[in-house]
């Protein structure tokens, strides 16, 4: 049997199983890319698929293809991880494809068992010349899986260019093309647009929005809520604001991190209807999972431990630093357990197809990060499953929700005549934080959080919103979470039509309040000064006096509130009013 036939006999939704109705030896896109791969034999490759829609057995098809033609004679897969590429070592042996993922540039040479080797980004560019000398050596297909992360950095970009420069084939991967940067993604075409600024240029692309036409993957149900949060900060003001409300971005950004702070009651209130929302759907799908994406991990582990408080069941806890993430992930994906938290290892590729329900209790908000975050719940099994992803209820995350079934091309910041845009300096900027996009400006946003609460906003589906602005644990929630976990894309709009039937749209919300705490603290010290002197007593035990009497903590820790409140008594004493 040649290697192509052995490909044939790959689900169509390797390493995940097809959805029943779907798996056809290769879906329709599959097919059609590939007719046009062979129409065109071309050098260069670049392929556009969603997440879950197949691109593996794709790849592997035509590896197979290019491999019995005697076209190449080798093949190297390049991923963004470790697990990754053990991924594709493992897809691979099961068509005829034997693959090294242990290959590295200490090892050298591999085995002639092996048509080929797995490695990383990070693995060619630590070896740099030694990938090239491989690739002059044999006829090779270099497959580029998540291309995007060539452009992660100038130097992974300039060595993946100078080491698969002289490969017969190059065939690259993304189900995110789009990128926050100007770094240009080596063996991508770019054309000027109508408004002159280069994008990328697919060889064939299969979006979210055909997949989800062709039910290859899951419909998603994005549940936002909002809240009133109350937080501290630097310079000493005490500010409450509504979480997504009309408000400048910094009190955006603050009102944000005090919904995600562990200890206010944002954060319980909203794994408590994500995992109401999760008993729904187990009763349909017995083995769904639940995922939340944490801001970093620190605040990954506080929330397992909220989790298990909720649960009686430790959650799986997966961090970069741990050696055995990828094992983890892995024994999660076949196994029972009904959440997992993570902070980045959950990444584009990563299959675990049972996450049906998903937190982002995070702050990042690029595209690229949201649109990875969101695919590892799209992966469909069967017909009629529908993702529920709870978000807060800010902006730009609404917007990303919003424009999911869009497709976006990666645009290089400079226009074709050489002059900047006026975004350019914005994107310069973020390129430089890039490694820490979950990290707000420590000068400018330096707070604390002081407390949070968790009001059910609204729904999105497709193109529409549904329900107001409710309390947790409200019949009206209840409805929303209590949707059954197995229906098509129409039941399951008719349903939230019929729910959110009647509802206006939420009370507008109230103003931003910022408190001069400072202020508040020398007007109590005038005031304990001034009745100190009045009844003879000394300042330590006014204060000591009004503490007891009021309670609270010390001054310096003590609200606007709690400073009024003793404003107000030590004047009622003043005037004899005890």
């Amino acid at each position: 049997m040649t290697t192509a036939a052995h490909a044939a006999h790959l689900s169509p939704a390797y390493p995940s199983r097809a959805p029943r109705g779907t798996a056809e030896r290769l879906r329709a896109w599959q097919q059609a890319a590939l007719e046009e791969y062979l129409r065109r034999d071309p050098r260069d490759f670049l392929t556009v698929a969603t997440p879950g829609a197949g691109k593996t057995t794709y790849a592997l098809r035509l590896a197979g293809d290019l491999l019995d033609r005697r076209v190449v004679e080798r093949i190297i897969v390049v991923a963004p991880t470790e697990h990754l590429k053990t991924q594709w070592a493992q897809a691979a042996a099961r068509v005829g494809i034997p693959l090294d993922p242990d290959f590295s540039g200490s090892k050298g040479t591999t085995s002639s068992d092996y048509l080929g080797i797995a490695v990383t980004y990070a693995g060619v560019a630590a070896s740099t010349l030694l990938f090239r000398r491989r690739v002059e050596d044999r006829k090779t297909l270099v497959i580029l899986d998540e291309v995007h992360h060539a452009g992660d950095s100038l130097s992974w970009g300039e060595s993946v260019r100078e080491a698969f420069e002289p490969a017969t084939r190059r065939l690259a991967l993304t189900g995110t093309p789009f990128r926050s940067d100007i770094n240009p993604i080596p063996f991508v075409t770019y054309a000027p647009g109508s408004d002159g600024i280069p994008r990328s240029a697919a060889d064939t692309s299969y979006g979210y929005g055909d997949a989800l036409r062709d039910n290859v993957v899951r419909p998603v149900m994005f549940l936002a809520y909002s809240g009133r949060m109350r937080w501290r900060t630097r310079a000493g003001d005490e500010v409450a604001a509504v979480l997504g409300a009309d408000q400048a971005k910094d009190v955006t950004q603050q009102a944000w991190r005090t919904a995600l702070d562990p200890q206010g009651e944002w954060i319980p209130q909203v794994l408590r209807a994500a995992d109401r929302r999760l008993t729904e759907v187990r009763k349909h799908v017995p083995d769904a999972a639940g995922l939340v994406i944490a801001t970093d991990q620190t605040k990954a582990r506080a929330y397992a431990k909220q989790l298990h408080a909720l649960t009686g069941r430790k959650p799986v806890v997966v961090l970069s630093d741990d050696p055995k993430a990828g094992e983890k992930i892995t024994e999660f994906s076949a196994g029972d357990d009904r959440w997992m938290v993570a902070v980045r290892m959950v990444s584009e590729g990563v299959d675990v197809p049972r996450l049906m329900v998903g937190v982002y209790a995070t702050s990042t908000s690029t595209p690229l990060f949201f649109a990875q975050a969101v695919g590892r719940f799209v992966r469909a099994r069967r017909r009629g499953e529908t993702a529920s992803v709870f978000l807060p209820s800010v902006p730009v995350l609404l917007r990303l929700a919003g424009e999911l079934e869009e497709e976006r091309d990666h645009v290089l910041g400079r226009r074709a005549d050489g002059t900047w845009t006026e975004e350019d300096a914005l994107i310069a900027q973020a390129l430089q934080q890039r490694d820490t996009a979950d990290l707000l400006d420590d000068d400018q946003l330096s707070f604390e959080a002081l407390e949070s609460e968790a009001t059910f906003d609204r729904v999105l589906f497709g193109d529409d919103e549904y329900g107001a602005g409710v309390g947790p644990g409200t019949v009206e929630e209840e409805e929303f979470l209590g949707i059954p976990g197995l229906l098509d894309a129409d039941q399951v709009t008719d349903l939230l039509r019929s729910r959110g039937k009647g509802r206006g749209k939420a009370a507008s919300a109230p103003e931003v309040v910022i408190v001069d705490v400072p202020a508040l603290r020398r007007e109590l010290n005038d005031c304990v000064r001034a009745y100190a002197r009045q009844s003879g007593s000394s300042q330590a035990s006014v204060h000591a006096e009004l503490r007891r009497v009021c309670g609270g903590p010390e001054v310096p820790r003590a609200s606007g509130a709690e400073l009024r409140q003793r404003i107000d008594r030590v004047r009622a004493w003043a005037i004899g009013r005890r």
